[in-house]
Parts: C-alpha cells; sequence; structure tokens
C-alpha cells in the first residue's frame, strides 16, 4: 500500500483502501497525462510478472468524463485488432476506472526521439507505422462499421517492438449505436478542434451520423500524417478555412509518393475525400509507398510466414540477411526475433537459414533475457535430425556457447550432439569434433572423462584425415582439463597413433600436442614414454615433420635437462680417462644395482684385477650396459655392434670377435643367471641394429699385464674365496640367485645372451647381448689382459630392467578406444629365445642345496688345482 501511495495517484489508494479490491498489478511510475482525461502508468502484472500499462480514468472531480471512460473500456473490450491496444484487465469504482494493457508509450515521446535519426530512416519508420494506424482505421471504418473520431498523436502508442497501436477510445461510437457519446459528446474531447473535419466545424459533431463513418477520421488521418513528417508545421493551413488544398512547397518532409494520397485525405468535401481502406489499398498496390518500404514487408512476411512458400520464405530471409542490421533495434529484437524464433517451430529447408539470423539478432537482447528469447528455442533445435539445423547451430556455437550452463550442456545438448560422431556425413563429423572445445569446459567429468573420449578414440580413425587431425587438435587443447590417471592412460596412445597416421599434418599435429601438453607428464613419463615413443618421427620421410620433432625433443630434453639438476647426488660417477685409467667426478647419479656384485674399494682405486667372478660379471655386464646407455659412440668406445640373425647358442665365426660371439673361458668359475642378461634402455628396433653387417668387430683394450701374473692373480682369488666358503658352510653368498655351470654345453649361457620373453602384446626391446669371458691363453685380442672398468651406476635393479624397459615402450591399456601401440610396431626385427636357465636353487630341499653346493665347492677345489699346477709348470719353462 506504501508503494501505491508513493508512486500511484490518490485515486488508486482511496479505491483499493474503500473497496478492498486485490488490483491484477502492481502500478508504477506515471509516464504522461494524456489530455487531461487520463493519465497512464507503468505496471507488472501480478499473474506472470510481465510489464504492463495501466490507464486511470479519475472522473471524481468532472462526473462528466465518466461516459467517455467507460465508453473507452467497453470498446476496449470488444475491439480485437493485432493493431488496437492489447486489452487485458480492469477495475471500476465509481469514481475511477483503471485499464490494465500491454506495455506501451506515448508517440509523442517516441518522435522526439527519432527527430535525431536519418532522414531515410525515420522516412521508413514513420511510413510503417502509418501503415499498421491505416489498417487498424480500417478495420473499425469498414468492419466495425463505427468512428473512431479522436484520431490525433496522443491516441496512438508504441509497443516495445516500436509497431504502432490505436488507442483513444473515448468517443468511438457506432452511428446505429443508441449509446453512441461521440455526436453528443465529442466536443468534451480537449483540443478537439484543430483535429476535427471541416463539417464538425461548420455543423457540430451531430453533422457525423449522416457523413459516414469514415469521413471524419480520413480528414484525420490526413492531418496525423503531417503531423509526423511535418511536427513544427501542424496543423497544415489546409485545416483552416477556406481549407486551401496543399501546395507543393507545403509538402515539408512528407515522401512524394505519399503526398497525392496526402492531399486527398484532407480534402474538405466529404464525397470526394480520400477513406482510410482507400488509402491503404492504394500505399499496398505494385510499387506503393506501403508496399515498398522494407519494415511493412517484412512484417507482412513474418505474419505469414507459416503459410508461404519455401520460395517465399528463402525470398523473405534472404531481404533480413541484407537489412536487418538497418532495422531499428527494438524492432529487430521484439518484432522480428520472436517471430522467427516461432518459425523455427516448423523445421524444414528454411530453419538452417533462419538459425544465423536468430543468434545475430540475439546480440542485442540483454542478457536477463537472453535464455529466455534464444537459448531454450535454439536448444530444442539439438533435438531435431535435420542436418542443415545441427550444422547451423554447430558453425555459430561460438555466439552462445558462453551464455549456456553447466546442466544444460551436460543434460540436454552433449546427449544430442554426441550423434554428431557417428553421422554419415562428415563434414557434420568435423564440425562436431570442432565445436567440443567451446562445451567442454561446461561437460561433467564423466562426460569428459569416460563417454566423449571414447568418441575421440573413435574419430582418430576416421577415413577423414582432416577428421583425424582436429580430432588430435582437440585431445591436446582437452589435455590439462582431463583427470591424472585419464592423461596417463589416453594422451601417450592418442598422440602417439597421430604421429603414425599417412596424413603429414595429422602427424605435425601429434608432435604439436605433445608439446602442449608437456605439463601434463610426469618427469618420469617423459623421459620412459614420451620420448622413446616419439623419436622415430625425427627420421620421418616428411622434413616438415623431422623439423617440428626436433622442436619436439629439445623441448623435452631441456625440462629433463632442468629437473636432472635438481636430483641428489648419491655416488660419484665414475668414468674411464684417457688412460684407461678409473677417474671419479662427482655429479648427479643414482646407485647401481650392479654394485652388489663388485667391490666398492676397487672401484675407487685405479684400474686394477676383479677380485672375483661375480665382480667379473657385473664390470662386464655393466660396461656393455654403459656402452649401449651412450647409443655406442666411438668417442666413448670405440666400438660398433651389429645384430646377429643367428641363434645365440651357434658357434661364432672364427674370424670375428663381436661381443654376441665370445665363449666363455675356463678360468671364470660360474655366474649368477640374474646377471648374465642385460636388456638396451628403451632402443628402438630401427637403430644402429643391422643384419648382416660386416662392421670391425669389437675390440676390447686395456693396460697391458703378462698373462702369467694376471692368471696366477686370479689363482690366488680364486683359492681365498674357497678358504672363505670353508669358513662358512651353510651361507650362501651367490644369494638365492641361480646358479649355473660354466663348463657345461653351450646353452647354459643362452640365459646370459637373451632377455626373458615380454608379453606378446608388448613390443621387445632390443636385447644386449653381454660378452662371455675369453680364454686368457687362446684369444689373439686379448693379450692376457683383464678389462676392470666398473659398472657405471643407476637405480633400476637388473632384474626389473627388462619390464621397465618393455613397460615404457608400450602405453598402458585403456578402456577408452586406444590399442596398446608404442610406435615401434616392427615385428620382423623382434627377437624372442628361449633362455635355458638352470634349476633355482630357491626350488631346492635343504639337503638337495647342501648336495649342490658340495658339488660345487668340488669342482672348483679341482679347478684351482689345476691352475696351480699350470702354474708350476709355467715358472719351469
Amino acid at each position: 500500500m506504501d508503494y501505491l501511495r508513493n508512486l500511484g495517484s490518490a485515486a488508486v489508494s482511496t479505491l483499493v483502501q474503500k473497496s478492498g479490491i486485490n488490483l491484477p498489478f502492481s502500478l508504477g511510475v506515471k509516464v504522461a497525462s494524456l489530455d487531461g482525461i487520463c493519465s497512464l502508468y507503468e505496471g507488472i502484472n501480478r499473474d506472470d510478472s510481465s510489464p504492463v500499462s495501466v490507464f486511470e480514468y479519475d472522473f471524481s472531480q468532472r462526473r462528466d468524463l465518466a461516459p467517455l471512460a467507460k465508453n473507452s473500456l467497453r470498446k476496449l473490450r470488444t475491439i480485437r485488432h493485432p493493431d488496437v491496444l492489447k486489452f487485458m484487465d480492469a477495475v471500476e469504482s465509481d469514481t475511477t476506472i483503471l485499464i490494465m494493457t500491454e506495455r506501451v508509450r506515448p508517440l509523442d515521446a517516441a518522435l522526439q526521439t527519432w527527430a535525431l535519426k536519418g532522414v531515410q530512416e525515420k522516412e521508413d519508420w514513420i511510413i510503417w507505422g502509418l501503415h499498421r494506424i491505416s489498417v487498424a482505421l480500417a478495420f473499425i471504418n469498414e468492419s466495425c462499421a463505427s468512428t473512431h473520431g479522436a484520431i490525433r498523436t496522443k491516441a496512438v502508442f508504441l509497443s516495445p517492438s516500436g509497431e504502432w497501436k490505436l488507442g483513444g477510445f473515448e468517443v468511438l461510437s457506432n452511428p446505429k449505436d443508441d449509446a453512441a457519446v461521440l455526436y453528443s459528446m465529442g466536443s468534451l474531447l480537449p483540443d478537439n478542434m484543430s483535429w476535427a473535419p471541416p463539417e464538425v466545424k461548420k455543423d457540430g459533431w451531430s453533422s457525423l451520423k449522416q457523413a459516414g463513418s469514415p469521413a471524419a477520421d480520413a480528414y484525420a488521418l490526413g492531418l496525423l500524417l503531417s503531423a509526423t513528417f511535418n511536427p513544427g508545421h501542424h496543423p497544415p493551413a489546409t485545416a483552416s478555412p477556406p481549407h486551401p488544398p496543399p501546395t507543393a512547397t507545403a509538402r515539408g518532409n512528407i515522401p512524394a509518393a505519399i503526398f497525392p494520397s496526402y492531399k486527398k485525405l484532407l480534402n474538405p468535401n466529404v464525397k470526394g475525400r480520400l477513406t482510410a481502406k482507400g488509402f491503404l489499398e492504394i500505399g499496398m498496390a505494385d510499387s506503393g509507398f506501403f508496399a515498398s518500404n522494407r519494415l511493412v514487408k517484412v512484417c507482412l512476411g513474418l505474419d505469414n510466414f507459416a503459410l508461404a512458400s519455401e520460395s517465399e520464405k528463402m525470398i523473405l530471409l534472404r531481404t533480413l540477411h541484407e537489412s536487418v542490421d538497418s532495422f531499428p533495434s527494438e524492432f529487430a529484437t521484439d518484432r522480428v526475433l520472436p517471430s522467427l524464433v516461432s518459425a523455427l517451430e516448423y523445421g524444414g529447408a528454411s530453419a538452417a537459414t533462419i538459425v544465423p539470423l536468430v543468434l545475430r539478432l540475439g546480440k542485442n537482447v540483454p542478457d536477463d533475457k537472453y535464455g529466455d528469447a534464444i537459448i531454450v528455442p535454439v536448444i530444442k533445435l539439438f533435438a531435431s535430425p535435420d542436418r542443415g539445423i545441427r550444422m547451423a547451430l554447430l558453425d555459430h556455437l561460438p555466439e552462445y556457447a558462453d551464455k549456456l550452463d553447466k546442466k544444460t550442456v551436460d543434460g540436454k545438448i552433449f546427449p544430442h550432439l554426441q550423434t554428431g560422431f557417428s553421422d554419415t556425413v562428415a563434414v557434420i563429423r568435423e564440425a562436431t569434433v570442432k565445436s567440443i572445445s567451446l562445451i567442454a569446459p561446461k561437460l561433467s567429468d564423466r562426460n569428459l572423462n569416460n563417454d566423449l573420449l571414447r568418441f575421440l578414440a573413435k574419430m582418430q580413425q576416421d577415413p577423414e584425415a582432416s577428421i583425424r587431425t582436429n580430432t588430435c587438435i582437440l585431445i591436446g587443447r582437452l589435455g590439462p582439463t582431463l583427470g591424472y590417471n585419464t592423461k596417463k592412460k589416453v594422451l601417450v596412445p592418442a598422440f602417439l597413433r597421430a604421429l603414425k597416421d599417412p596424413f603429414v599434418h595429422a602427424r605435425v599435429a601429434g608432435l604439436m600436442a605433445f608439446m602442449a601438453t608437456i605439463d601434463c607428464f610426469d618427469v618420469e613419463d617423459l623421459a620412459t614414454k614420451v620420448i622413446p615413443n616419439m623419436s622415430f618421427a625425427l627420421v620421418d620421410k616428411e622434413k616438415l615433420v623431422r623439423d617440428q620433432a626436433f622442436k619436439t625433443m629439445e623441448l623435452f630434453i631441456k625440462k629433463l635437462e632442468s629437473y636432472a639438476t635438481t636430483m641428489v647426488c648419491l655416488y660419484p660417477t665414475e668414468k674411464l680417462n684417457d688412460k684407461f685409467e678409473i677417474s671419479t667426478q662427482p655429479e648427479t647419479a643414482t646407485p647401481n644395482p650392479m654394485d652388489q656384485f663388485t667391490d666398492p674399494g676397487a672401484a675407487a682405486s685405479q684400474a686394477t684385477l676383479v677380485t672375483s667372478a661375480a665382480g667379473a660379471a657385473g664390470a662386464l655386464a655393466g660396461w656393455a650396459m654403459s656402452s649401449i646407455g651412450k647409443r655406442l659412440a666411438a668417442s666413448d668406445m670405440q666400438t660398433t655392434m651389429t645384430s646377429l640373425d643367428r641363434p645365440t647358442s651357434a658357434p661364432p665365426p672364427a674370424e670375428d670377435s663381436r661381443i654376441g660371439n665370445l665363449r666363455p673361458s675356463p678360468l671364470l668359475t660360474s655366474m649368477s643367471a640374474a646377471n648374465s642378461t642385460v636388456t638396451s634402455p628403451a632402443l628402438p628396433i630401427r637403430s644402429s641394429f643391422q643384419p648382416n653387417s660386416k662392421t670391425k668387430g669389437m675390440q676390447l683394450g686395456a693396460s697391458k699385464v703378462p698373462s702369467s701374473i694376471a692368471a696366477a692373480t686370479l689363482a690366488e682369488q680364486l683359492a681365498e674365496e674357497v678358504a672363505a666358503e670353508d669358513g662358512l658352510e651353510a651361507s650362501n653368498p651367490w644369494g638365492d640367485d641361480n646358479l649355473m655351470d660354466v663348463n657345461a654345453d653351450e646353452g647354459d649361457w643362452s640365459a646370459f645372451e637373451t632377455a626373458p620373453v615380454t608379453s606378446p602384446h608388448l613390443t621387445v626391446t632390443p636385447v644386449l647381448v653381454a660378452p662371455k669371458p675369453i680364454p686368457i691363453a687362446t684369444h689373439p685380442g686379448f693379450n692376457g689382459n683383464v678389462f676392470t672398468a666398473p659398472a657405471p651406476k643407476s637405480h633400476t635393479p637388473l632384474s626389473q630392467m627388462t619390464s621397465k624397459t618393455s613397460s615404457t615402450i608400450s602405453p598402458s591399456s585403456s578402456s577408452l578406444g586406444w590399442d596398446q601401440d608404442d610406435g615401434w610396431n616392427t615385428p620382423s626385427t623382434r627377437r624372442a629365445t628361449s633362455p635355458a636357465a638352470p634349476i633355482p636353487t630357491s626350488t631346492m630341499t635343504k639337503e638337495e642345496r647342501a648336495a649342490e653346493m658340495a658339488k660345487r665347492k668340488e669342482e672348483r677345489k679341482q679347478r684351482i688345482a689345476m691352475l696351480k699346477e699350470q702354474k708350476k709348470n709355467g715358472g719351469k719353462s
């Protein structure tokens, strides 16, 4: 009630207080006073909170105006027409009548605003408005057989869409109506004579009963035309007696096409006067001033859109595309846009053309209305199976994607959008892939990390190269937003698939995706999964791919180098200097599991003989592994290595001394089978392993030591070991590792030369065959010298190297559609042997293990005795 007292009229407050009526609206601010008869207020409909207008007739002080107020209410209730004020509700009392209509504003205020617009734009707007008033007047005069009697600027209102609406029904009357007020009370209207026709000025309002219904309204329509085009020259000279005809100089801003009809409307002779219906017919004729008006054509086309043929619809839509930007803003957003949205419900070929127009017009819609005006109807279109509509929605998705909320995207758009991934038309599939980047931030975790990735995995196998490329780019963009586990499972296999694509740009996209998602990989994954699997791109047949691959590799290496500087230095790294001496240089390193088989004191001292067979095996195997890890650079060891096509148990050629062909020496006793196999750390099969290569065999060079001294030293060491073993009857210095007899068949060394057989689903990494001990007295390239280079240190236990290497090359399997492909798919170069490993002692019983140890101890004593005998014989000679 306070709101009504502050913003409404006192009459309304009194009405509510005395009658207790519950008003159907909330009264707002006062907009204008209309000739002192009524006042116009803004209001809000209580039912749906929609904006309305309220006309207040307060005749508490002037009881003579009560018939006019009641006539206005009665006529608004009974006359319904699109160009007439839309009646909604009313409240009556003895002194007040409140009429609620659609939200409108007076024409007088709008004319002042339009005075600042361009001449052509203003002319189009006024002609369009006069067309709407002419249609309303023709309806009242002809269909209702009535006379409006109060045509003037204050009787015309503008809707929110800018359409002109006819009001002011205070004196609207039918000559045959006994309650007609025009003929007896028309003079009560303020300023009525300035708008009255000549016959009224001469004989009064009662003369209109004989003149006919259209005559007075036609004359007032001519005056309204003059007032809108020439508001500063109203009324025109022809409105005053003796009513001379308008001259060309008096035309002012009235268009030349309308001026002849304007003169006929102001004809003082009733019989020769042009009626509103005749004015409308002239204007709507071919090339008439109404028919040629663009706003009139658009309104007529939209009103009849549902009944129009497809060709007529396309003509209208083409017109809208060409001129929609020049329309008045309120006309475009409140008149054209709702009509187009309504037309979308009919679908058809024109729907695909309407969608861009709707989104284009929606740019001017306020944010608080955008959801209801644009989003709601657009979302419904995603359920349409029409490809034209779907393509239009996807092409213009950037224009409304930011207005979508997560609930709408996840529940109403994505379920329909995902059908585009499997569409038979490639253009739809590609547009669907491109659209995902816009809505991905608004997808739920399940749709993003599960359903969507399944579709993208399928898209990477699409027949169209552009779709495969865009899919890889999309995955690269989505990478940072995926879950942690999803990143580890999906990214590497997805990008590797792109690297194997026959399309050049797809491979480039895969490399760029690796670079874009570098922060998604852990440092360990970067070193063990990413770099090994993408390295083959460095030798791609296309230069564009190679160049990008080197840039990508450089980026990864820099990140690894930066990380390596932060690692803790646990042990010094030992290297051989130019004099083949061991030099210790501190740097970041990790412990080598081979150290458990070597003497730490010997590693820190100058080069000496190994102290045990286990130490020899560890040093030799560690050296071989270190060489492979350095890619066998000539500057490191001046050696080359070739792959072997023969079985590991086959005898070596007599003239070659390859590392895989070395024979075991009878001087060395037994080695652990677990230490006798070394796998190359993640080297591609396509590297330097060339079958049947005739390169020079590996040359083992070291400091020159006489063979007799070396044999003597070795015999002493073996003797010391036997003595130590005698004191430890139940202990096993070899642990639980398997032991094998070096004097047995060559098959016993197969475990030393081969790697464990991996899963058939994983690509087998190249196997580095450790060198076998060489007889001191017989091998021509050894000269009795024993090489004692220590093994490099590493974190990874030797027993886990094979499995780790294989797992880094073959990404973990995923249920999202990416197979276990590691990018090294060269099955022709795979080599898997079945090592004849000895029976492990861990499976023996206590009695069997004791018997086996006693047997080996006896064999060792026999060898020591033989060595001592050889030493004596050598001293005598």
